[in-house]
């Protein structure tokens, strides 16, 4: 049963990380929009956790930095308005 919940959650994060790709290749959301980024922060966090029951630690390492980007577009964008 943890086996399926685990890959119920790295379908749902791979999911997110396509619409939010869609979203922005159909020019609904800008690539630095909270959408956008608020995304990626859940897909990937998602798939981190996905990836790391897996033992995949490659993809684990690529979804830490997605995220991380994310979070740092969303930290300058918030700083700048500050």
């Amino acid at each position: 049963m943890e086996r399926i919940i685990i890959d119920i959650i790295g379908w749902i994060g791979t999911i997110l990380y396509l619409i939010a790709y869609g979203l922005v290749s159909a020019k609904k959301a800008e690539s630095d929009s909270w959408l956008y980024q608020g995304l990626n922060i859940v897909a990937g966090t998602l798939l981190i956790v996905n990836t790391f029951y897996l033992r995949a630690y490659p993809s684990a390492g690529l979804n830490i930095a997605w995220v991380g980007i994310a979070v740092l577009t969303l930290g300058r964008k918030f700083w700048a308005k500050g």
